[in-house]
């Protein structure tokens, strides 16, 4: 039997006018921008008109140490939602909307999969409402406020600049610029550019002090513009972060911020819209809250906090998603996200598959677009046993924050009976207050049922939450014991530039600021080849940077990219229209 693919499922879906999915939840068409019959923006002011109504349950999904080919964690998130409507519940989910960089590159889409999607897919996976248009344009416009900045003081004097109002002279030291350009497309060969050339002539023919500079493009889901929209909580909130946002120093060490460029209020017009959460529904019906891109290995990873908390004033159980792993995203969600929205979790829910826990036992390599070795296709209970302390690390990391976390098997065809029995039995004795084996790919809501039921048991468990660090601690002792205790790593070394780094964002007061750690999804380390659960490794961080206006510090572990490549056969090849207007081959 042919199995139909993501768009065949969405596209033969029966869409419903979103004011149909709004009224469920207590909406009017005043609460809302429609963009067409199936999308709208949410305005913030439902916050205040809902204020009187209790909160719903708060869940979070995230997964063990992914495969590169990823564990179904947004198809997970979007079928537990789908079986909690199923139970009777109003539910909503509140995820990421997905960088089309990715979509045209190998990752495809971030609608979910099977018949647990969020639609219409093509929709949102591509320009949605314009928020990442946004993002890109705000984001741009700093850089050329900066190269202006550069390039008028180098030529006029404190007079002149005064005549045209501009009062100060910043002095921007060029070699301390931390902000690039952006673009919402994977382009490896614009990770570092020269710009200025057109600046070494002015109009008298004589040279100018201006010389051109290396910089480079990030993918525009990089930009601190999306983390600051992910975290902030109103228009208010968001214009203050935007002008704190530090893009370098002066020539004496002083840091340069947004407010200082005098950009900061444009940018924030730029962003008036996109800070409106943008409403969207499921396969069967439940609402999905559609907000914000941020990274989860440079940034924190998870959907808006407005999102999250008009969410949960209209729904009884909210699901959202944390990227990647529970050492990266939900560390990030608890430890950044929920300091600044004041919410508290109910439960976790973590995602794990058999391959991924074959792989951590010593199976063979997983490439992107290469055949599986038939190693993640039969049942082989040994090195599956080898691989759950990968499993019971991110449960240990879970309950490290006193929060109830269930176990979800997202099942794949080629599973055996005894190897989920496998996975549950790890699950269990390491402290899961449930392992449930869940279908929703192939089978939608009906297949998370039991899923749906155990989180609903866990979220009337009480929640213990705390988080891991104190704010008041300095900035070493908070990213050591992110290392020591969701990593397991033995120590820390700092690179000289980390060092110097620290010491001055010490000096300057920013380490009363939450840790967001940079580094790779693939390993529990630093390292991407260590599986498992490795032990006896040392963390280094060569380079800690700040992004103020969002509210974090990120020390960099290893080489990270804010501008992924594609590869030899990228995923556009595929995408085209039929003869009757329809999108097709996006994945």
């Amino acid at each position: 039997m042919t199995v139909p693919s993501d768009l065949d499922i969405a596209q033969a879906a029966d869409v419903r006018p979103i004011l149909q999915i709004a009224e469920k939840l207590g909406l009017s068409q005043d609460d809302l921008d429609l963009y067409g019959n199936f999308k709208a923006k949410v305005h913030l002011s439902v916050l205040d008109k809902f204020n009187d109504r209790p909160t719903g349950k708060y869940i979070d999904v995230t997964a063990i140490t992914p495969t590169p080919l990823g564990e179904g964690k947004t198809t997970t998130t979007i079928g537990l939602t789908q079986a909690l409507g199923r139970l009777g519940h109003n539910a909503a989910t509140c995820i990421r909307q997905p960088s089309m960089g990715p979509t045209f590159g190998i990752k495809g889409g971030a609608a979910g999969g099977g018949y647990s999607q969020v639609i219409p897919m093509e929709e949102f996976n591509l320009h949605l409402t314009g928020d990442i248009h946004a993002i890109t344009v705000a984001h741009n416009l700093v850089a050329a406020a900066i190269d202006t900045r550069l390039y008028h003081e180098s030529r006029q004097s404190d007079a002149a600049l005064a005549r045209r109002g501009i009062d100060r002279r910043l002095d921007i030291d060029p070699e301390t610029i931390t902000w690039n350009r952006v673009v919402d497309v994977c382009d490896r060969s614009l990770r570092a550019i020269q710009i200025g050339f057109n600046d070494n002539i002015v109009s008298d023919g004589s040279p100018s002090p201006i010389f051109p500079r290396q910089t480079g493009f990030d993918i525009s889901v990089a930009s601190e513009l999306m983390a600051i929209l992910a975290l902030t909580t109103g228009l208010k909130d968001l214009r203050e972060r935007v002008g704190r946002v530090v893009i370098g120093t002066s020539k004496a060490g002083d840091p340069v911020t947004l407010e200082d460029l005098g950009v900061a209020g444009a940018v924030t017009v730029l962003l008036k819209d996109a800070i409106m959460p943008n409403l969207l529904q499921t396969l069967e019906g439940q609402a999905a809250f559609v907000h914000a891109g941020p990274f989860a290995n440079i940034a924190h990873g998870n959907s808006s906090i407005l999102a999250d908390q008009i969410a949960l004033r209209l729904a009884d159980y909210v699901v959202t998603e944390s990227g990647f792993g529970a050492d990266i995203g939900m560390e990030k969600f608890f430890n950044i996200k929920c300091r600044y929205s004041g919410l508290v979790p109910d439960a976790v829910v973590l995602v794990a598959t058999i391959r991924a826990l074959k792989m951590h036992g010593g199976g063979p390599v997983v490439k992107p677009g290469s055949t599986l070795d038939e190693a993640y296709t039969t049942e082989n209970l040994a090195l599956l046993e080898a691989g759950g302390g990968n499993l019971a690390k991110h449960i240990a990391i879970v309950r490290k924050f006193g929060v109830p976390v269930i176990v979800a098997v997202n099942r794949f065809a080629t599973d055996t009976e005894a190897e989920i029995a496998l996975v549950r039995r790890i699950a269990e004795e390491a402290g899961a207050e449930a392992a449930v084996m869940s279908d929703h790919w192939a089978r939608g809501g009906e297949g998370a049922l039991e899923l749906a039921e155990a989180v609903v048991a866990a979220c009337e468990k009480p929640s213990e939450f705390k988080f891991l660090y104190p704010l008041d601690l300095p900035i070493k002792d908070k990213i050591e014991i992110i290392a020591r205790e969701i990593y397991g790593a033995d120590g820390v070394t700092y690179d000289p530039l980390a060092e110097r780094q620290i010491e001055q964002y010490e000096q300057a007061g920013f380490n009363q600021l939450p840790i967001c750690m940079a580094k790779t999804h693939l390993s529990l380390s630093h390292d991407p080849a260590l599986k498992g659960v490795p032990t006896g490794f040392t963390i280094p961080v060569r380079e800690v940077r700040a992004s103020v206006g969002a509210g974090f510090v990120y020390p960099l572990l290893g080489q990270m990219s804010t501008m992924p490549g594609l590869p030899t056969r990228p995923a556009f090849m595929n995408i085209d229209l039929d003869e009757d207007g329809n999108v097709v081959g996006l994945s």
